[in-house]
């Protein structure tokens, strides 16, 4: 069987992909790069915004067009908040909520046992993702996830650290996913921190990085692991704001903090740090938003080194509570609130770019060829100078000009280089 695999949405999605993938080449059957080359297409789709469900549709529609034999598989986000719609489109045969890896198997035809085994040992790209855990107990009132995703579950310890010895004999960086990956070990008073701990310990020769992170739930022995010199664990956290508006971040639900503790937070692990990534999602135009709630987040970004932002306009999802909020902000002033805050991301990203000029990096290539690219423990992109192959990890020196980051080597880490034996 040739299969098509697509993948919308979050690095969690990207994870589940991989297992489905894992499944099928387990099974004998072959990943194709192109519907028209399938006999089954599987998207796995998200539901975080009307734009994500869009595309979905769109590529749905466009695989039917050009393979009128084919046969499609629908999971994730929006085959659970959606289902009824998606089951129309052409060519869909099954749709499987979230990731029910035995439906999925089901659906493809493979057999029972195919499930059995939920891990991955080699994944497509160069920077593996580990899902740590699964589904999310915080209701945020814009959020369709956890209508998706269900309540939050977590992996054990010990199948997480054979999945990563394995990974690490293939990659040089393992992301670690999820929904809300701070809520790990909450089913057994167990930190997100202690299973990081173990990691490092018991998984060498591998980079670490975290996914998506509440900054009020890093913890000590977390912030201890982030700000090592040890390169163990990547100095970068990408830290969901939101909003810098406390009465927002009300009607928004997110209840756990606030922007003053948000900002406590992030100062506390960021001090005296000279290199570390900080990120963050803000959203603009929330039900109620105000000019002064706007200003209030961009007086909050001002305040701290972010590296990076993700902005993005408020979009409706339906059976959310924020739809049933009233005050919808005019589309132009989202527009131009988002505009504002991309421009100011802009501006810390360069100031912090430009203090990078002349520094050391742990760099692991992510695009081979003549003009090879790759990615920092700080979550910068840049071009490799002279020839490196993809999934190389090395150590170099950083040149900053207007248009790029410049990377030369100086030495291969541990004196190793990885390949992955995926293209």
């Amino acid at each position: 069987m040739r299969v098509y695999l697509r993948t919308f949405g979050c690095r969690a999605n990207h994870y589940d992909s991989e297992v489905v993938r894992a499944m099928l080449d387990r099974g004998g059957h072959t990943v194709v790069a192109a519907p028209d080359e399938a006999d089954v297409a599987v998207f796995n789709s998200c539901a975080v915004t009307a734009d994500a469900q869009a595309d979905l549709r769109q590529s749905v529609r466009r695989a039917a067009r050009t393979n009128d034999a084919l046969r499609t598989v629908v999971m994730g986000c929006a085959a659970a908040f959606d289902r009824d719609s998606v089951r129309e489109l052409p060519s869909v045969s099954h749709v499987v909520s979230g990731a029910d890896f035995v439906s999925i198997a089901a659906a493809l035809e493979l057999p029972a046992h195919a499930a059995a085994t939920l891990a991955t040992r080699a994944q497509s790209t160069v920077r593996a993702v580990l899902r740590i855990q699964d589904g999310c107990d915080e209701h945020c009132t814009f959020c369709a996830t956890t209508v998706a995703r269900g309540p939050a579950r977590s992996r054990s310890v010990d199948a997480l650290i054979r999945e990563a010895h394995a990974l690490s004999e293939r990659h040089s960086e393992i992301v670690l996913t999820g929904i809300h990956i701070g809520s790990w070990g909450t089913e057994h008073g167990a930190p997100l921190s202690t299973l990081v701990h173990r990691l490092l310990r018991e998984v060498p020769d591998v980079r670490f990085r975290l996914s998506s992170l509440e900054a009020t739930e890093v913890d000590p022995l977390l912030a201890t692991l982030l700000r090592s010199d040890d390169g163990r664990l990547a100095p970068h956290l990408h830290a969901p704001l939101q909003s810098g508006s406390d009465r927002v971040l009300r009607r928004m639900g997110r209840h756990w903090y606030t922007a003053h503790s948000y900002r406590d937070a992030v100062g506390a692990l960021v001090r005296d740090r000279d290199v570390f990534g900080l990120g963050a999602d803000v959203m603009c135009g929330f039900p109620g938003e105000t000019e002064a709630d706007h200003e209030a987040t961009v007086r909050l970004i001002e305040e701290l080194p972010f590296t990076y932002l993700h902005v993005f306009p408020y979009s409706p999802r339906p059976g959310t509570a924020a739809t049933r909020l009233g005050s919808v902000v005019a589309p132009s002033r989202v527009e131009r609130r988002a505009a504002d805050l991309r421009a100011l991301a802009k501006r810390k990203a360069a100031a912090y770019r430009a203090r990078r000029d002349r520094g050391v990096a742990d760099v692991i290539v992510t695009k081979g060829g003549p003009r090879p690219e790759g990615i920092t423990e700080d979550f910068l992109t840049v071009h490799v100078t002279g020839s490196m192959e993809r999934g190389a990890r090395f150590r170099a020196r950083l040149s900053v000009t207007d248009s790029a980051i410049l990377a030369h080597p100086e030495r291969a880490r541990d004196s190793m280089t990885r390949y992955l034996s995926a293209p």
